[in-house]
């Protein structure tokens, strides 16, 4: 059976990697430095989106209070919280797959681009992507679409040959921005029902659902 897709393009946090342990510690830290209350588990909606507009959505504050939030943010993570993480089981298997069967996976993620490949090196997940594109150092500002679109243009991808796989809203908007298929994870940080409703193609609930539905079985 031929393959339904030529390019895959992963979402990292909630996607490749199980990174919200560091990322809501950090966020907790950051929003406690400003005397706005949070609890924990209140806060994995904060694992993966933009956290310049996620801050705005569910705080309220100004741009330049979600750009400060976001340096604050990053006090903890930079040398603590990247590290409170780790690969989802089955990933690198099905990696190693994909990339076998002749795939060309990519990165496409809203988190930074240093921290994005420090982790994948660390891991040894770094040799399965041909391209690996976060958002630009400093403020995380772009669009999931724009960062989609970075790695689409980058590749040289056919659009309808490409699908984003993701765990969020964000990643199906994106997706659909750009003019191409995104394929929901139902390991990550959506909310239930949260993937359906922004229009992913199917939402699958583990890593061998996904890789059999990446191989056209």
């Amino acid at each position: 059976m031929a393959f339904p897709y030529q390019t895959i393009l992963f979402d990292f946090d909630g996607t490749v990697f199980d990174t919200v342990e560091g990322i809501t510690k950090s966020i907790h830290y950051a929003l406690e430095k400003h005397g706005i209350r949070s609890e924990i588990n209140e806060l994995r909606q904060f694992a993966g989106p933009p956290l310049v507009e996620k801050f705005i959505e569910v705080y309220g504050v100004s741009w330049e209070e979600a750009e400060q939030l976001v340096l604050d943010f990053r006090e903890r993570y930079t040398p603590i919280g990247v590290f409170e993480s780790a690969p989802f089981n089955g990933i690198r298997e099905m990696l190693e797959t994909l990339g076998n069967a002749g795939l060309c996976l990519c990165i496409a993620t809203s988190k930074p681009q240093e921290p994005t490949e420090l982790l994948l090196r660390r891991s040894g997940l770094e040799k399965y992507f041909r391209y690996v594109i976060g958002s630009r150092e400093g403020i995380n500002d772009q669009s999931k679409a724009q960062i989609v679109d970075s790695v689409i243009r980058k590749c040289g991808c056919e659009r309808r040959k490409t699908v984003l796989i993701g765990d969020t809203k964000y990643d199906v908007f994106g997706a659909g921005e750009c003019g191409i298929d995104c394929i929901g994870v139902g390991w990550g940080y959506a909310a239930e029902g949260e993937l359906e409703k922004a229009g992913a193609i199917a939402v699958v609930k583990d890593v061998a659902s996904l890789q059999k539905m990446l191989l056209g079985g």
